[in-house]
């Protein structure tokens, strides 16, 4: 099989010759630079080369042309033409992680250091207007500074929460089109393109790290408690943000329809690590009808199957997901509660596709010893990927301090036994 051949008849739950992979295609299912870093120098012993951070939130490394092909992905995004903070993924200049990794970033990556060692980024490379985000000197990725205004709430207005949502003009449908033409026609890979701006209530997105001055809702704390005091607010913000998606959908579909094999419509995670964060009944009122307009006008214009990401234990929402249209779900947290691999598989393996799930991000893959993670991976791939309909990535993007033994030994129970 070809890896395009290998993802489809994956998403159509046929056998494969192997586990379908995925690294590098999205925000979701990525590598921190720094572990992009030290696996390049661990295969190919090039100390000079410099990983592209494409995405600067999380500071995901790019998986390069030569890294996917050694490592036998099948997978390709098409690259962002924007980063989380509004400035293009060009013009790359040299950059060094506060743990010493030599990395590039783009040239609108602006920023300043506080007082602790910190990076503070600014949106669209503005720095004439306050951070969007914070970087410890500790951490490896950003967090969204809390630039909530004061509220008054007889002045609220969801207009406010949707200024972010705007049609796709000419340049940008032009971008996508090119980019998805020359993957389609000068690879044999399973392409996957991320969607603008239908993931209602995001909360990585809620704040929005690329506006200079956002206003509305934009704390993460205000947000999830207008969920229960605000939902008029909400539901007029997400008829706006639908009313726009569906129209660019209309027209993506032309470019996309015989090209893109996956579209990544929502990042909104409705799970904590011991349940999910809302009821079945606040899912169904406030994002149910949502999910499935986009869902159902994706699948009526093209044959593109729809990705949902969302973290934690979501069990009881899992059939809510499938009953809104959703071909696949990511990340398969199964360290959470109630998230047991084998009752996944069993109870809706036939309905839905598994991407990710392969090896847990929060436990084993960094504190663990490479044996134990090959005997993790090896009984994953057993389990999910079971007359097919699992595509293997991690639960969740894999740090920039994971130890590439343990990188290593991942990849090397993927090869054993992927193709068992």
């Amino acid at each position: 099989m070809t890896p395009r051949q290998r993802l489809q008849a994956t998403l159509d739950h046929k056998p494969v010759d192997r586990v379908c992979l995925d690294f590098g295609s999205s925000a979701v299912t990525g590598m921190g630079a720094g572990a992009v870093h030290r696996l390049r120098q661990a295969l190919f012993g090039d100390a000079d080369y410099r990983v592209k951070v494409i995405e600067p939130y999380q500071m995901l490394g790019q998986i390069d042309d030569e890294l996917r092909q050694a490592l036998q992905i099948d997978v390709v995004g098409v690259p962002p033409a924007k980063t989380m903070f509004g400035f293009p993924n060009k013009d790359w200049k040299p950059f060094v992680m506060n743990d010493g990794t030599p990395v590039l970033i783009p040239g609108d990556f602006q920023f300043t250091t506080n007082e602790e060692g910190g990076l503070l980024i600014y949106p669209q490379g503005d720095r004439s207007v306050p951070p969007s985000a914070l970087m410890p000197k500790s951490s490896y990725f950003f967090d969204s500074i809390n630039r909530q205004l004061p509220i008054d709430e007889d002045k609220l207005d969801p207009a406010d929460n949707c200024e972010e949502f705007v049609l796709l003009g000419d340049d940008d449908l032009k971008y996508i089109d090119k980019a998805t033409r020359e993957l389609y026609e000068n690879t044999d890979l399973g392409i996957y393109l991320t969607l603008p701006g239908m993931a209602f209530g995001d909360i990585a997105l809620v704040p929005a790290p690329w506006l200079k001055h956002p206003k509305g809702i934009r704390a993460v704390d205000e947000w999830y408690m207008s969920l229960a005091m605000r939902q008029d607010y909400v539901l007029a913000i997400f008829d706006k943000q639908v009313e726009i998606a569906l129209a660019n959908i209309r027209s993506l579909a032309p470019i996309i329809g015989d090209r893109v094999q996956v579209v990544f419509v929502s990042g909104t995670d409705f799970g904590t690590q011991r349940s999910p964060f809302c009821s079945v009944a606040t899912f169904r009122k406030l994002f149910k009808p949502y999910f499935k307009a986009v869902n159902e006008e994706i699948h009526r214009l093209t044959k593109c199957k729809t990705f949902v990401h969302s973290c934690g234990a979501i069990y009881p929402l899992i059939p809510e997901l499938i009953d809104s249209g959703f071909d696949i779900l990511n990340p398969i947290q199964v360290s959470a509660n109630g998230m047991d691999a084998s009752r996944l598989k069993k109870e809706f393996g036939d309905s839905i596709v598994f991407w990710g799930g392969g090896v847990d991000t929060q436990q084993t893959l960094p504190f663990g010893t490479p044996d134990e993670v090959y005997r993790q991976v090896s009984d994953r791939i057993s389990i999910l990927g079971e007359g097919s309909g699992f595509v293997f990535n991690s639960t969740h993007n894999i740090q920039s301090n994971v130890p590439v033994e343990n990188i290593l030994s991942m990849f090397k129970a993927i090869r054993d036994k992927g193709a068992q």
